[in-house]
């Protein structure tokens, strides 16, 4: 299985897992309440049958005391242990325990006089693992229409049954675990939804990079056509710079960006008119200022192309100076960005050691010297420590390279950084 499967199977498992968890124990305790309520409701339903039965809604007449009476008796021998029924102004009237009420009713919480509007209960856990159900049910006329005055009060207590309790427990239970299944479950079938359109996603976006490389590479090798090169200058020093980068700890869009940068760096050559920028002779002082627009030109060039933005740091400053002589801003030390920074090494040595219609390459020893020559004037005395380890195998391993082979350097370089 490919990494980027594993990683969004591990998701998609750890999403499914979370709401698994979450999501049972709220089934269990919806379950248990609805059932609760079950139980609550069937109880009260049943003992207002029995109290119209008995005619103990109206506790007002004479004969209130003997109906209250043979109605909590018959109710507490039902759905209820305790049965107690008041009059309207909270006096108890009657009041019948069967054995298990009897033993339940000393630990049961105290209360005032009656005088709730509408019908409640409570679950209350008591000693030795007894679990109590107590309701409490306003009487009145009609058991639908709640502006009818209230006649009495029904209190009752159920002490709910072994029996009951397992049902409960296991018809709480087994909500739950289908909720937590059907998390799973939902989970496995979005899988390969998910796999699919991140494949999708990631195969168009893989495309558009592979365009934005594209384009980026074939415009670095007109520029250096143009200045009367091959592109092999561009391959080389973006790797050169990638990979001191990398000793620096750079990744991710700043890296991007810097190999983006590197590769386009003289992208603002494209404006220099041909008479100064294939003079085979020294530019006089007007020519070279023509010249220095090319930085311009070239921060021009890659603003506003979003994906090239990044660029910027390595193009708008790639020939400032560490001491601040460089152009066009005679920027100083950090204020000039790290891509730029790493770039003026890359490209400095890679100039110094290859050929040119103008000079031959120098030696390792005589480039380096110049590199150690300008460090701290020319360039960053923290990137000149990074690279200067590392230079004996840059230059080796640059020593009379092909473009070919330098492209494919360049190549393993961006696959890596660009995830490709």
């Amino acid at each position: 299985m490919k990494t980027s499967k594993k990683r969004t199977a591990f998701r998609i498992a750890m999403v499914s897992i979370l709401l698994a968890v979450l999501a049972s124990p709220v089934a269990w305790f919806v379950a248990r309440e609805r059932a609760e309520e079950g139980v609550v409701s069937l109880a009260i339903e049943e003992s207002g049958r029995l109290l119209h039965h008995y005619d103990a809604i109206d506790l007002s007449g004479p004969d209130a005391l003997a109906h209250a009476a043979l109605a909590a008796k018959t109710i507490s021998g039902g759905l209820f242990d305790i049965s107690e029924i008041y009059n309207s102004q909270g006096l108890r009237l009657a009041e019948s325990l069967t054995a298990e009420g009897t033993a339940v009713e000393p630990h049961l919480p105290k209360h005032g006089l009656p005088d709730y509007l509408e019908a409640s209960y409570e679950s209350l856990k008591l000693s030795n693992n007894v679990w109590a159900l107590r309701v409490f049910v306003p009487l009145r006329d009609s058991a639908t229409d709640m502006s009818q005055p209230i006649t009495g009060y029904f209190e009752g207590v159920r002490v709910v049954p072994t029996w009951q309790k397992d049902q409960i427990f296991y018809s709480s239970l087994t909500m739950a675990l289908m909720v937590g299944l059907a998390s799973l479950l939902c989970g496995a079938a979005l899988y390969p939804v998910v796999v699919r359109l991140s494949a999708d996603n990631e195969r168009k976006a893989r495309e558009v990079l592979d365009s934005h490389i594209s384009m980026m590479e074939a415009l670095g090798r007109a520029i250096a056509k143009r200045d009367s090169d091959t592109g092999a200058h561009n391959y080389r020093v973006a790797w050169i710079a990638a990979s001191i980068a990398e000793r620096l700890g750079v990744a991710g869009s700043a890296m991007q960006a810097l190999i983006a940068g590197s590769f386009l760096h003289d992208v603002g050559k494209i404006g220099i008119p041909d008479a100064i920028l294939l003079k085979p002779g020294k530019l006089d002082a007007a020519e070279w200022l023509i010249m220095r627009t090319h930085v311009a030109q070239g921060k021009e060039i890659v603003s506003g192309m979003g994906w090239l933005d990044g660029a910027n740091d390595v193009v708008a400053a790639h020939h400032e100076k560490w001491n601040g002589s460089g152009y066009p801003l005679q920027l100083t030390g950090e204020a000039i960005p790290l891509a730029a920074r790493i770039f003026a090494v890359a490209d400095v040595f890679d100039a110094l050691c290859s050929k040119r219609p103008y000079k031959e390459p120098m030696s390792f020893e005589t480039a380096l010297a110049i590199l150690e020559k300008d460090t701290g004037s020319h360039f960053d005395p923290a990137v000149m420590a990074v690279f200067r380890p590392m230079a004996r195998k840059t230059f080796e391993r640059l020593a009379n390279i092909s473009e070919t082979d330098a492209r494919q350097l360049l190549e393993d370089r961006v696959r890596h950084h660009f995830d490709l």
